[in-house]
């Protein structure tokens, strides 16, 4: 009888050890058993204009942000965060459209967390270092629909249970350098497809973030270390695989594989 609670701590320690092994960093590869699905019984298509302003206003063309700027002009973020925890999806909206709200969702309130504590050289600045307890990715800041939810819900239990589409990691920015530019436009329903593909053709032939040759070893982005799974599937096969889905330097099949160091500063405008 004895050796029953002795079972059950060896279970739980074994439990603990994977949990660590799979949170190495605030955007690792996480599995999330619980899908979310947030939504609005009525309520209006959300119009992302006020965000897509703001994009244009105060991102360049390398994705990096004006904070000090886009700080002095908060109000306006703060009013388009409030609609959208005022108008969730409804359940009958198209995927495209809910994608888009959730894509612009997270990159708004990340946007937003950045400004509350600003000036500051790194988002990981803003939590602690233990993954799932109190890094700045599992602070429920965020309101939507009379709930709080977390930078992680946003993206592992509703965007990555909900869209199997592995090219949402070159549209989610956790502003860091490393991360895909924050695009200076509001995703929208009728060309989330679209803005999705143009921003997988950027961020996979941007020798910043992925030096693709030579074809054998090429070094790519952590990204794809984070989430190989995910880059087994939508299509893909492989990571190479869906490296060459938009690639103009296209790498082996079955190349050899080394990944870049993860820059986490701060992807602010100098």
């Amino acid at each position: 009888m004895k050796r029953i609670p002795r079972l059950f701590s060896r279970l739980a320690l074994f439990s603990l050890l994977a949990a660590g092994t799979l949170a190495q960093t605030g955007c690792g590869y996480v599995s999330y058993l619980i899908p979310l699905n947030p939504t609005s019984g009525s309520g209006r298509p959300l119009d992302h204009a006020a965000w897509d302003v703001l994009l244009k206003q105060y991102v360049d063309d390398q994705g990096l942000v004006n904070y000090r700027g886009l700080q002095q002009d908060s109000a306006a973020l703060n009013a388009y965060l409030k609609t959208l925890g005022d108008n969730l999806p409804t359940k009958q909206a198209p995927a495209d459209e809910k994608l888009a709200y959730w894509l612009n969702a997270y990159n708004a309130f990340t946007v937003q967390r950045i400004l509350r504590a600003y000036p500051v050289k790194s988002i990981k600045d803003l939590g602690g270092d233990k993954i799932f307890v109190n890094t700045v990715w599992d602070q429920a800041f965020i309101p939507l629909g009379g709930k709080r939810y977390t930078l992680n819900d946003l993206e592992h239990r509703i965007i990555r249970k909900q869209f199997d589409d592995n090219r949402i990691h070159y549209a989610l920015v956790c502003a860091a350098m490393s991360c895909p530019r924050l695009r200076n436009e509001a995703y929208v329903g009728a060309r989330v497809q679209d803005q999705l593909a143009d921003q997988g053709r950027d961020f996979i032939n941007n020798p910043q973030k992925n030096d693709l040759t030579p074809a054998n070893a090429p070094t790519l982005s952590a990204i794809y270390r984070f989430y190989p799974g995910d880059f087994k599937k939508n299509g893909s096969t492989s990571v190479p695989d869906a490296v060459n889905r938009y690639a103009r330097q296209k790498i082996d099949p079955n190349a050899t594989l080394s990944y870049k160091e993860y820059d986490w500063s701060l992807n602010e405008q100098r």
